[in-house]
């Protein structure tokens, strides 16, 4: 008997030791389409960036759950023309590769010149100029083999590839189809892996939305033909399965070894907030692989995605992240996470003695036109975001922004006029609108936070502890679903005229959601 519980004693402690927790998304807020490349023991991962500059963060992990943004693959305007970009165009899908000593990063400009690759020795940077590539298609990626690089996109909704010459971008070898998926629509994606003698296709299918999934392919031969997985899709909440999960849309996905020898799935998903609806974009999510020697692989043992999974032990990965608090003075140059609409004219940003003044440029927010606007991404539902303003001399303030025609405006005036105006789809309604006083020295803090339902506005004076509640709007108006476009909202300071002086911005997580005390009188 003492032998069957040491015995049984022990294999729970193995359970103990080979299980934790997963929490996801491991890259909250609008970080979609990732792609993930391993050295040694490190792990660099890129995200799309469409309209906004710099673009396709990368970020560094040890474990594959905490990462830290350390640069923007793009930073230059000369490697990221945005003009007249919206969220639906710009930078697509990117794919990071390493190959002897050479970082490379290969995605499209869409709504420009198209597919192109950059490469780094260093992946924090600085990256090369553009290297402009001939095959068309969305979400290129490359596949190194025997001193050939090999390049995969979608032209015409087929998978397609071709041989290039990585140092011209010029193509080497005529495109040759592959595989156009199962039958969903728009097969896209592509990443090609090598293992046990087979080349594996992995795709993305079904569009980015509630029936987006994850389909494989292989063959003996690079060039085909290949055979589809009896088990496809690999990977999808739109199932019966999954159909009650708060993570929906999962796909576009990118396989990775640890050096553990495990293997692992980075793929976006989004988080649904009041019904069918999501606003903080599409997330990066990860998932355990079983890929036996010869056999498909199988994503988190068949099972949907879940903000909370119990997955094979992660490397050392912390069980809780800690919770954001993030404030910023202006003394330091910005942070890689802050974000610009299209290039930035720089002349419009200026920083000194710790403050940023803003002015205005001839477009604003809505017309789209290198707008005055800096912020940084929302990453979580629940969030307290604040900034002080010192001196107006325009209009402006601090933005939920979703979209140029989705985005809702806790506007400033140097008349002396506080307001909320939401704005979507070209039509602007006022939520809130008050006379106020102001003075030279009473500088204006206003605030937007959120349970994950509504968005509740207020400001302050600086040197008042009383708040004055200035109205809210629900999330969903802000959601993909009614606002348009592929990314999610960012939380910002702008200039629509004249010119503002920010003192300062603070953002915070704040998951144990308490609104903050409010009147609703001056």
């Amino acid at each position: 008997m003492k032998q069957i519980l040491t015995l049984l004693f022990a294999f729970i402690s193995l359970l103990t030791v080979q299980a934790q927790q997963l929490r996801n998304p491991v890259i909250p807020g609008f970080h979609p389409d990732p792609s993930v490349c391993r050295v040694g023991s490190d792990y660099y991962l890129v995200n799309s960036s469409f309209q906004y500059f710099p673009g396709v963060p990368i970020f560094h992990s040890k474990d594959l759950v905490s990462w830290k943004q350390i640069g923007n693959v793009l930073d230059r305007e000369s490697q990221l023309p945005l003009s007249g970009a919206t969220s639906w165009l710009g930078i697509y899908a990117p794919t990071i590769r390493y190959h002897e000593g050479t970082y490379y990063m290969i995605t499209t400009n869409v709504g420009k010149q198209g597919n192109f690759l950059v490469t780094a020795s260093n992946p924090a940077g600085p990256w090369s100029e553009p290297l402009w590539l001939e095959q068309g298609g969305i979400d290129p990626s490359l596949f190194f083999e025997d001193g050939k690089t090999y390049m995969v996109s979608n032209p015409d909704n087929t998978i397609t590839l071709c041989e290039i010459d990585p140092t011209t971008g010029k193509r080497l070898t005529d495109s040759k189809p592959l595989w156009q998926g199962t039958g969903g629509r728009w097969p896209e994606g592509p990443h090609i892996y090598k293992k046990d003698g087979w080349y594996y296709l992995l795709i993305s299918e079904g569009g980015t939305e509630l029936a987006h999934r994850l389909t494989i392919a292989r063959s003996r031969n690079i060039y085909g033909p290949y055979e589809a997985n009896p088990a496809n899709p690999l990977l999808t909440n739109c199932s019966m399965a999954g159909q009650t999960m708060q993570i929906q849309g999962t796909g576009h996905g990118d396989f990775v070894q640890a050096h553990d020898g495990s293997w692992w799935l980075v793929f976006l998903a989004y988080r649904n907030y009041g019904g069918s609806y999501h606003h903080l974009g599409r997330e990066t999510c990860l998932a355990p692989v079983e890929w036996g020697e010869g056999a498909w692989p199988v994503v988190n043992g068949g099972q949907p995605i879940d903000t909370l999974m119990t997955v094979p032990s992660l490397l050392n990965a912390a069980a809780v992240a800690p919770v954001v608090e993030e404030k910023t003075d202006f003394r330091q140059p910005l942070g890689p996470g802050w974000l610009y609409i299209q290039n930035p004219v720089k002349a419009n940003y200026r920083q000194h003695d710790g403050r940023l003044t803003l002015t205005a440029s001839d477009g604003t927010l809505t017309d789209n036109e290198q707008p005055t606007f800096v912020g940084r991404r929302q990453q979580h539902a629940r969030f307290i975001a604040e900034t002080e303003i010192s001196a107006v001399a325009g209009t402006g303030g601090l933005t939920v922004y979703q979209i140029n025609d989705g985005h809702a405006d806790f506007c400033l005036s140097e008349q002396g006029e506080i307001a909320v105006t939401l704005r979507l789809k070209s039509v602007a309604a006022d939520i809130y609108r008050m006379p106020i006083r102001l003075t030279s020295d009473r500088r204006v803090v206003m605030r937007v936070e959120s349970d994950g339902e509504k968005y509740y506005f207020s400001y302050r004076f600086a040197n008042d502890s009383r708040s004055h509640a200035a109205g809210s709007i629900e999330c969903s108006l802000l959601s993909t679903e009614v606002a348009g476009g592929f990314t999610g909202v960012v939380l910002g300071m702008y200039a629509d005229s004249g010119r503002l002086t920010f003192d300062r911005f603070e953002y915070k997580e704040n998951p144990l959601y308490r609104l903050s005390s409010q009147t609703s009188a001056q």
